[in-house]
Protein backbone atom coordinates (compact mmCIF):
# COMPACT_ATOMS: atom_id res chain seq x y z
CA UNK A 1 0.00 0.00 0.00
CA UNK A 2 2.96 2.15 -0.17
CA UNK A 3 2.09 3.77 -3.40
CA UNK A 4 -1.37 4.81 -2.63
CA UNK A 5 -1.77 8.44 -2.89
CA UNK A 6 -1.51 11.64 -4.69
CA UNK A 7 2.30 12.44 -5.37
CA UNK A 8 3.49 15.64 -7.50
CA UNK A 9 6.73 16.20 -9.11
CA UNK A 10 9.61 18.08 -7.20
CA UNK A 11 12.69 17.19 -9.72
CA UNK A 12 13.37 14.73 -12.47
CA UNK A 13 16.71 14.77 -14.39
CA UNK A 14 17.57 13.71 -18.13
CA UNK A 15 13.90 15.28 -19.00
CA UNK A 16 15.33 16.56 -22.17
CA UNK A 17 17.49 13.73 -23.47
CA UNK A 18 14.76 11.13 -22.71
CA UNK A 19 12.06 13.13 -24.20
CA UNK A 20 14.15 13.86 -27.45
CA UNK A 21 15.04 9.81 -27.81
CA UNK A 22 11.55 8.90 -27.58
CA UNK A 23 10.53 11.52 -30.52
CA UNK A 24 8.65 13.85 -28.27
CA UNK A 25 7.87 16.83 -30.20
CA UNK A 26 9.33 20.23 -28.98
CA UNK A 27 6.66 22.35 -27.82
CA UNK A 28 5.08 19.24 -25.92
CA UNK A 29 8.57 18.69 -24.41
CA UNK A 30 8.64 22.47 -23.50
CA UNK A 31 5.05 22.46 -21.68
CA UNK A 32 6.42 19.74 -19.64
CA UNK A 33 9.80 20.47 -18.84
CA UNK A 34 8.70 22.47 -15.70
CA UNK A 35 5.45 21.17 -15.30
CA UNK A 36 4.42 19.70 -11.83
CA UNK A 37 3.22 16.13 -13.22
CA UNK A 38 0.54 14.36 -10.80
CA UNK A 39 0.51 10.86 -10.13
CA UNK A 40 -2.58 9.58 -8.43
CA UNK A 41 -2.06 5.75 -7.84
CA UNK A 42 -4.67 3.68 -6.14
CA UNK A 43 -3.65 0.22 -4.59
CA UNK A 44 -5.29 -2.66 -3.24
CA UNK A 45 -3.51 -5.89 -2.61
CA UNK A 46 -1.86 -6.62 -5.58
CA UNK A 47 -4.55 -4.59 -7.82
CA UNK A 48 -3.36 -0.95 -9.07
CA UNK A 49 -4.71 1.88 -10.69
CA UNK A 50 -1.71 4.28 -11.65
CA UNK A 51 -3.12 7.79 -13.49
CA UNK A 52 -0.71 10.70 -14.09
CA UNK A 53 -2.12 14.18 -15.29
CA UNK A 54 -0.08 15.93 -17.89
CA UNK A 55 -0.51 19.40 -18.78
CA UNK A 56 -3.81 20.74 -20.17
CA UNK A 57 -5.50 18.16 -17.89
CA UNK A 58 -4.38 15.63 -19.97
CA UNK A 59 -4.60 12.31 -18.04
CA UNK A 60 -3.51 8.47 -18.93
CA UNK A 61 -4.81 5.57 -16.52
CA UNK A 62 -3.34 2.27 -16.14
CA UNK A 63 -4.76 -0.82 -14.61
CA UNK A 64 -3.07 -3.54 -13.71
CA UNK A 65 -2.49 -6.64 -11.22
CA UNK A 66 0.94 -7.30 -10.81
CA UNK A 67 2.41 -10.41 -12.44
CA UNK A 68 -0.89 -10.26 -14.86
CA UNK A 69 -0.64 -9.10 -17.92
CA UNK A 70 -2.69 -5.71 -18.85
CA UNK A 71 -3.78 -3.34 -21.35
CA UNK A 72 -1.11 -0.45 -21.20
CA UNK A 73 -1.21 2.90 -22.77
CA UNK A 74 1.64 5.55 -23.28
CA UNK A 75 1.37 9.01 -22.76
CA UNK A 76 1.44 9.43 -26.76
CA UNK A 77 -1.57 7.41 -26.91
CA UNK A 78 0.20 3.79 -28.02
CA UNK A 79 -1.45 1.16 -26.65
CA UNK A 80 0.53 -2.46 -25.52
CA UNK A 81 0.28 -5.57 -23.33
CA UNK A 82 2.65 -5.41 -20.45
CA UNK A 83 3.25 -7.35 -17.32
CA UNK A 84 3.85 -5.39 -14.52
CA UNK A 85 6.29 -7.15 -11.30
CA UNK A 86 7.56 -6.38 -8.00
CA UNK A 87 10.58 -7.29 -6.64
CA UNK A 88 11.97 -6.02 -3.05
CA UNK A 89 9.45 -3.37 -3.23
CA UNK A 90 9.82 -1.65 -6.60
CA UNK A 91 7.57 -2.21 -9.13
CA UNK A 92 8.97 -2.54 -13.01
CA UNK A 93 7.80 -2.56 -16.86
CA UNK A 94 8.60 -2.05 -20.09
CA UNK A 95 7.44 -0.09 -22.23
CA UNK A 96 7.36 0.16 -25.78
CA UNK A 97 10.57 2.19 -25.92
CA UNK A 98 12.24 1.70 -22.17
CA UNK A 99 12.02 -0.02 -19.17
CA UNK A 100 10.15 1.72 -16.17
CA UNK A 101 10.50 1.40 -12.29
CA UNK A 102 8.57 3.28 -9.28
CA UNK A 103 9.44 2.47 -5.95
CA UNK A 104 9.05 4.66 -2.46
CA UNK A 105 12.39 5.53 -0.94
CA UNK A 106 12.51 8.34 2.20
CA UNK A 107 8.85 8.78 1.51
CA UNK A 108 9.09 9.54 -2.18
CA UNK A 109 8.15 8.26 -5.30
CA UNK A 110 11.13 7.48 -7.58
CA UNK A 111 10.45 6.73 -11.26
CA UNK A 112 13.01 5.62 -13.29
CA UNK A 113 13.13 5.25 -17.23
CA UNK A 114 15.85 3.82 -18.84
CA UNK A 115 15.95 3.22 -22.83
CA UNK A 116 19.63 2.20 -23.58
CA UNK A 117 21.75 4.74 -21.53
CA UNK A 118 19.32 7.30 -21.13
CA UNK A 119 17.41 7.70 -18.09
CA UNK A 120 14.83 9.70 -16.88
CA UNK A 121 14.60 10.12 -12.90
CA UNK A 122 11.21 11.96 -11.15
CA UNK A 123 11.28 12.18 -7.71
CA UNK A 124 7.90 13.19 -6.57
CA UNK A 125 6.03 14.30 -3.23
CA UNK A 126 2.94 12.99 -1.47
CA UNK A 127 0.65 15.57 -1.54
Amino acid sequence: MAFAGRWETETQEGYDEFCKLLGIPNDVMERGRDYKLITEVTQEGNDFSWTQIYPKNHKITNHFTIGKESDMETVGGKKFKATVHMEAGKLSVTFPNYHHTSEISGGKLVETSKAGSVVLKRTSKKI
